[in-house]
C-alpha cells in the first residue's frame, strides 16, 4: 500500500496529497487579487508549479484541471491566453472549465490539478 503524503495540511484541507504516484493539488487563486484575470490566473499557476515541485512533479506530468472562472463571458478568452502559454507543449492535461460564484469576491480564477509523479 502506498503511503499518503500531504503538504500543508491545517484543519480544513491539505494543498496537496501524493498517493499512488499521483499528485491532487487543491484549488490555488491568486494572493493579490487586486489583479485582473491575466494577473490572477498566472499567481495561480505559479502557486501551482510550486506544490508539483515539492511533490517531486512538473506541469509537463499534468493528467487534469478543474478551472473555475467567475465570469466565463468576459474572463475566459484572457485567462485561456494565459494557460495555453503555461501548459508544457505536447502535455496539455483533460480540462473542465465552469463558472462558479467564488468564496470571496475579489476571486476571479481558482484552479485545481491533478499530476504524476515520478519519471
Amino acid at each position: 500500500m502506498s503511503d499518503i503524503t500531504r503538504i500543508e495540511t491545517d484543519p480544513r484541507r491539505s494543498r496537496a496529497v501524493v498517493y499512488n504516484g499521483m499528485v491532487f493539488v487543491g484549488g490555488m487563486a491568486a494572493d493579490d487579487r487586486s489583479q485582473d484575470i491575466t494577473g490572477q490566473t498566472k499567481q495561480a499557476l505559479a502557486k501551482i508549479e510550486q506544490f508539483l515541485a515539492r511533490a517531486g512533479t512538473d506541469k509537463s506530468r499534468l493528467l487534469t484541471a478543474q478551472i473555475w472562472v467567475k465570469d466565463l463571458a468576459r474572463d475566459f478568452e484572457a485567462m485561456n491566453e494565459v494557460w495555453n502559454a503555461w501548459t508544457a507543449p505536447n502535455s496539455a492535461p483533460t480540462r473542465a472549465t465552469a463558472q462558479a460564484e467564488m468564496g470571496a469576491p475579489d476571486v476571479l480564477v481558482e484552479i485545481i490539478v491533478t499530476a504524476a509523479v515520478g519519471q
